[in-house]
C-alpha cells in the first residue's frame, strides 16, 4: 500500500512539472529601473519597432532600420539566424499582413549595459490572421539586446523563446 501512494504521489509530481506552458509568468518581483531615463527609451523603442512589426506592410523601412547589420536572433524554434537580408525577407514573407504582436502590460524590464546600451526582457504574445479570433495567446519571453550608435538605437541581439 506504502509503495502504491508512494508511487502516485511520485506520479502526480511527474505530471505537475510537466503539464503545457501556463500563461502565469512572473518576472523579476518588486523590479525597479536603476536608471528610468534609459528605462522610458527603451519602452519607446519598444512601441515604436513593434508599431513597425505589426503595420510592417506600410512601415516595413522603420522596422528594417531598427536592426543592426550583424543581427544575431535566436528563435527557440527557428534557431539561429544572423543574416538581416533573411530576417527581413522572412519578416515580409511570414509577419506582414499576418501576424500581430502584443506587449504583456508592464513586463518590460531594461538594464543597462556599460559602454554598449541596454538589454530589454519581457512578455509578449503573438496573434495570425489564420487562427481563430478567439483562441487563447500563449504569452512568450523575449530578450532584446540594444546598443546605442552614433545612428541611434540598434537591435544587435533578440532571444524570442516560446
Amino acid at each position: 500500500m506504502k509503495k502504491a501512494i508512494l508511487s502516485f504521489a511520485l506520479f502526480l509530481l511527474l505530471v505537475s512539472c510537466s503539464t503545457s506552458k501556463s500563461n502565469d509568468y512572473q518576472l523579476t518581483k518588486n523590479y525597479t529601473p536603476d536608471n528610468p531615463e534609459l528605462y522610458k527609451t527603451i519602452v519607446k523603442l519598444d512601441s515604436v519597432f513593434f508599431d513597425a512589426y505589426n503595420h510592417c506592410d506600410t512601415k516595413f523601412e522603420t522596422y528594417a532600420d531598427f536592426y543592426a547589420e550583424d543581427i544575431e536572433f535566436y528563435h527557440d524554434q527557428g534557431g539561429l539566424s544572423n543574416s538581416k537580408k533573411d530576417i527581413l525577407e522572412g519578416t515580409k514573407k511570414y509577419i506582414c499582413g499576418k501576424v500581430t504582436r502584443t506587449l504583456v502590460p508592464g513586463s518590460i524590464e531594461v538594464y543597462q549595459i556599460k559602454d554598449y546600451g541596454a538589454v530589454e526582457i519581457g512578455l509578449h504574445s503573438f496573434s495570425n490572421t489564420t487562427n481563430p479570433p478567439n483562441e487563447p495567446k500563449n504569452v512568450s519571453r523575449f530578450t532584446i539586446f540594444w546598443k546605442k550608435t552614433n545612428e541611434g538605437w540598434k537591435i544587435t541581439k533578440v532571444v524570442s523563446l516560446h
